[in-house]
């Protein structure tokens, strides 16, 4: 719907907006009917489940059902804050959340950058066709080669150091490895199949550029900090906004897969703590308000990305 068509509704009666409304779908109903399912699937499994949210703040029994639950106000909330293990759960989700931040978010920018550098286009779809398919991996398996190559007895990593003199270690029972040790797989896995974005927006910038550039005597490298930098950089800023949006948020399957009660001092996150409240221990209340919780902390930090996105580089999600 353009500008025009905004200030033509705006101008009509309520009538004469639900006619042109209703002409409007009838001359846009293919675009309606594919947005459809999309929007149906937003309905079910987003919005309809915001119900449940009442959890958080009832003694909630499965036999007397959400409506028949009494509430407790605020009381599982002072129950999570006064728990070491819950104030530990979110120390761990932001530092792994805020190192994968600083050490993962520049990695696809810099394979997006050097893909662009490569001229040999056979050499280039290979490597990038290398680096893609780690995101094709399933999480069990993924947790397998890690499982495998930080084994003590016959891990390459423990391998690598017996070359060296060094004694193995188990490293996957050591709690100040699990951090360096998820956070550089999960950088391994999805580092090459987020930098399709990058070279999408790489492949937007305007040739006539380079070939100013070129023509001026710069060198690559001088293009590519002087005009793809540049050119890239708001969707550098929308990536950066959602990245910060999710800080709250960690792949916790792979968590699952490999901590143990030992490496809980750092391994321990929100999501993991809610999956022992909620699922083993059957505390669905206490498991819900960690969930609203964390919901509510995520839709602050996208607020204020965004927000201060938009007052220093004028780039913003909305």
């Amino acid at each position: 719907m353009s500008n025009n068509d905004t200030v033509y509704i705006n101008q009509k009666s309520f009538k004469e907006k639900l006619v042109w409304l209703l002409d409007h779908f009838k001359r846009e109903w293919q675009i309606y009917v594919m947005l459809a399912p999309m929007i149906i699937w937003f309905l079910v499994f987003l919005y309809k489940p915001m119900y449940g949210l009442q959890i958080a703040f009832k003694d909630y029994s499965i036999f007397r059902g959400i409506e028949a639950s009494p509430w407790v106000g605020l009381e599982h909330f002072n129950d999570l804050f006064s728990n070491s293990q819950f104030l530990r759960a979110i120390k761990n989700t932001f530092l792994i959340s805020f190192y994968s931040l600083i050490f993962g978010f520049p990695v696809p920018i810099l394979l997006a950058l050097m893909f662009n550098e490569i001229i040999n286009a056979v050499f280039k779809r290979s490597a990038q066709t290398i680096v893609y398919l780690p995101h094709f991996i399933s999480t069990v398996i993924i947790a397998g080669i890690v499982i495998t190559a930080f084994s003590p007895s016959a891990g390459i990593v423990n391998t690598v150091l017996s070359w060296f003199g060094l004694d193995s270690v188990y490293f996957l029972t050591k709690a100040e490895w699990f951090r360096p040790i998820f956070i550089g797989s999960g950088i391994w896995q999805e580092a090459g199949f987020s930098s399709i974005i990058f070279l999408a927006a790489i492949a937007g910038v305007n040739p006539s550029l380079y070939e100013s550039a070129v023509v001026d005597g710069a060198s690559r490298w001088q293009m590519m900090w002087k005009i793809t930098l540049p050119s890239i950089l708001p969707t550098i800023i929308i990536m950066l906004i959602i990245r910060i949006g999710n800080l709250m948020e960690v792949g916790f399957e792979l968590i699952i897969l490999l901590y143990q009660p030992a490496t809980y001092e750092t391994a321990d996150v929100i999501n993991t703590y809610i999956y022992r409240q909620g699922l083993q221990s059957g505390q669905y209340d206490l498991a819900a308000a960690a969930g609203f919780f964390n919901a509510v902390v995520a839709f602050v930090l996208v607020m204020a990305a965004n927000s201060i996105s938009k007052r220093f580089s004028r780039t913003s999600l909305w």
